[in-house]
């Protein structure tokens, strides 16, 4: 591992009142376990780079490569850098960002050919992973081509560059703002040296976000002795230079013998004023604002403290805590102020505008997860859904930088808003949020007019067709709910009618969720369950029939029912995790990933599956295979991910599986018991409140669940509600490595999610 952890290894001496010494217990700070460098493997595409909890930049290392295994910049497989980004994506499935690249060099180099991969950049540089270090707040990457040592850190709207150069080499620094990868593609790009100190700029480009504007300032510890600006082609020595790829190199006073150099910028949405405002008048003090980084993290992840005699399961945890409050990110400037796809500029008043929405992946576990551990920002991240509303008149599906990508398919925008409003979270506009939720789902886009006609979508009129009507039944119960929590009975019934869509398609004959025709009859055939078609001429998201039939979060009773009882369903969901893993098709989505039969955990889909069980009255499955997952699923390695991070979803599977909890269906405000991995997890309520979860005699084999007690009163459900949990006490399990198969069975006193 990559990460030195730091150990505090001395004691502190506290001089009390009497004079004599008293020696406190050392502690290992948190912020130790976490490995930046889990998931910069494999397929989890996030990125090893500086931020502070859900920050506004993500400075980070960019190789330089176009492919889907490089979607956050970085890989760590690769061993050149291009420079340093601030804006960087984690765990995305889809590439785009690394906006304003830094640079430094030792050398003059010649930026007017126009480079059309990294081989042909002249300041790129190898570097050695034995050299490259992360931790929460702060990067570090020794350039091997450059002899230049660089550090990285940020606060919440300013990224801190340190470069360390060699005694007597020439100090200069390229800024590429024309360079691109993966979707992105520069349109119009603007550099000026404003004083001896200070360069600034813009970058717009389009790629998955269509209409992206960046603008940045830039200021240097060393005065700048000269420079050269490139133009398409073209050098200019002075004036402000715009064009389709800018790009300049600055050298510093080689009178200044320090060999340091200090660099702090800030970006804004909304223009280069704004990102002056956004850097404030704080100095170069490097290492004052790695120390506070520091600080925001080892408060971020106090929020969820574990127990366990093994540092690898913290080690996992941790990171994945932290991986989870990478996104969404801080998008207003200080003065508020933010900037939509149409151009328009929006201030958010009394609220912190963010983006980077993956709903379609977070509303599962990482907005949940949020209720606890960032409470506070919940409403606004609401809020900021809702003025994306103002401006299409439709909520939110995957918003980048402002721009609606359309990315996905359903409105997950709602259950979050239903999720943070039954949990007792306000600070926004019910009635216009129903409204919004509401006006949503009676639209006719992405395919809610055939949705509306036939009852479901048939498969003839529109690609995953399947999955999309399963979607919009949940989100229709999401509204139903909302409806009924403010007395709207009319609209309750009418979406709550609507939310059974799935019924429609489940074909009792194959047992799956299948493509029904126009006439509401015949299927589509012909049919092959594993069978996968990567986005187009396809009844399945990013998946297969295996996957995609077990989406009805919001009735699993009635799916059993259908399925023809608790013996069936069961042993139906037993075969999904012992089939064969072989997934037929010419064109194969790549986010199959993670699969233990069938069940395919490096996607989004199957995260609730293992759940399942506990409805069908047999919860020791559900400790068994949420296990296995935990087990085969994570590890300490760059390739601990088994599928795209996606904004901290699968991350926020992990914290919250591992702590025993599992909001299978999240709007309905209660989570499902797995099986707890550690001895004891708190979850921090306030300052004076928390939430205990203990675990005795928990072992990596005994994980099935013997007796539980909630406040010393006998525990014996398989489902506990966000409320009891937010009254604080201590829910207790005693494990053991034999199933009993009478806890949490036929207990009329479970709490509903219908």
């Amino acid at each position: 591992m990559k990460n030195k952890y730091l150990i505090i290894l001395s004691a502190i001496l506290i001089v009390s009142c009497n004079k004599q010494p008293e020696t406190v217990k050392s502690e290992t700070a948190i912020n130790s376990y976490v490995d930046p460098f889990i998931g910069t493997g494999g397929h989890g595409h996030t990125y090893p780079g500086a931020t502070v909890p859900f920050g506004m930049l993500q400075v980070s290392p960019v190789n330089g490569i176009s492919a889907w295994d490089w979607c956050s910049g970085y890989h760590y497989s690769d061993d050149t850098a291009i420079g340093f980004s601030h804006l960087s994506l984690s765990g995305t499935g889809i590439g785009d960002l690394a906006d304003i690249i830094f640079m430094p060099i030792n050398k003059a180099v010649d930026l007017t050919p126009n480079p059309m991969s990294r081989d042909s950049l002249a300041y790129k540089s190898t570097y050695n992973h034995n050299n490259e270090t992360a931790t929460p707040g702060y990067y570090q990457v020794f350039l091997e081509d450059h002899d230049i040592n660089v550090e990285l850190t940020t606060s919440d709207r300013t990224a801190y560059h340190k470069y360390t150069f060699k005694e007597g080499d020439e100090q200069s620094v390229v800024i590429d703002l024309g360079f691109a990868i993966n979707w992105d593609k520069a349109v119009a790009t603007s550099l000026k040296v404003e004083d001896r100190y200070t360069i600034s700029g813009y970058r717009h480009s389009t790629g998955w976000a269509h209409n992206q504007k960046v603008f940045f300032v830039a200021k240097f510890s060393k005065p700048i002795a000269d420079y050269n600006i490139y133009v398409d082609g073209e050098v200019f020595q002075e004036g402000e230079n715009e064009g389709v790829k800018t790009s300049a190199q600055l050298f510093f006073d080689p009178a200044e013998k320090s060999t340091e150099l200090f660099a702090k910028v800030a970006l804004s949405s909304v223009s280069i004023e704004n990102a002056k405002e956004n850097m404030g008048v704080d100095g170069f003090d490097f290492d004052k604002t790695k120390a506070a980084a520091d600080k925001l993290w080892e408060s971020a992840l106090s929020t969820i403290v574990v127990e366990t005699p093994t540092d690898s399961l913290k080690t996992i945890f941790y990171t994945a805590l932290y991986h989870a409050q990478l996104a969404p990110v801080t998008f207003s400037d200080k003065n508020g102020q933010f900037r939509m796809e149409n151009d328009s500029i929006v201030t958010a008043k009394n609220y912190t505008a963010y983006s980077t929405l993956s709903l379609w992946d977070t509303f599962r576990a990482e907005h949940p997860l949020l209720t606890f551990i960032a409470r506070d920002r919940v409403s606004d991240m609401v809020n900021s859904m809702l003025a994306y509303y103002e401006v299409r008149e439709i909520l939110p599906v995957w918003t980048l930088y402002g721009n609606e990508t359309n990315t996905m398919t359903g409105y997950h925008s709602i259950p979050v808003i239903v999720e943070a409003y039954k949990k007792g979270i306000r600070g926004f506009d019910v009635e216009k949020a129903y409204a919004a939720m509401k006006n949503t789902m009676m639209q006719d886009e992405r395919g809610l007019d055939h949705y509306k006609k036939y009852g479901y979508i048939p498969y003839s009129l529109l690609d995953e067709s399947v999955t999309i009507t399963l979607e919009y039944a949940y989100n229709d119960w999401c509204v139903a709910e909302m409806a009924k929590e403010l007395g709207k009975e009319e609209d309750y019934q009418f979406f709550l009618n609507r939310s059974k869509a799935y019924q429609y398609l489940y074909d009792e004959g194959s047992g799956f969720m299948r493509g029904k025709s126009v006439d509401g009859k015949s299927w589509n055939e012909p049919f092959d369950p594993k069978h996968s078609n990567h986005r187009e001429q396809t009844d399945y998201t990013e998946g297969n029939a295996w996957q995609h039939s077990w989406f009805v979060p919001q009735d699993v009773d009635d799916l059993i029912k259908i399925h023809g009882g608790n013996d069936a369903f069961s042993k139906r969901l037993e075969q999904l995790f012992t089939e064969s893993s072989e997934i037929t098709g010419d064109n194969i989505s790549a986010d199959i990933t993670g699969l233990i039969g069938q069940y395919a955990h490096g996607n989004e889909p199957s995260h609730h599956i293992a759940y399942m069980f506990n409805h069908a009255n047999q919860p020791w499955r559900t400790q068994y295979w949420a296990r296995q997952i935990m087990d085969t699923q994570y590890n300490t390695t760059p390739n601990g991910l088994s599928g795209n991070e996606d904004c901290g979803q699968m991350s926020a599977w992990y914290v919250l599986s591992s702590i025993g909890l599992y909001p299978m269906n999240p709007a309905s405000a209660e989570y499902e018991i797995g099986t707890p991995i550690f001895e004891k997890a708190t979850i921090k309520l306030s300052d004076n409140k928390t939430f205990v979860i203990e675990a005795e005699h928990v072992s990596d084999k005994n994980f099935y669940i013997q007796s539980a007690t909630l406040n010393g009163k006998d525990f014996n459900q398989t489902r506990i509600s966000h409320e009891d949990i937010l009254k604080g006490g201590t829910l207790h399990f005693v494990m053991g490595d034999q199933p009993n198969k009478n806890w949490g069975v036929n207990n009329s006193s479970q709490p509903s999610n219908n």
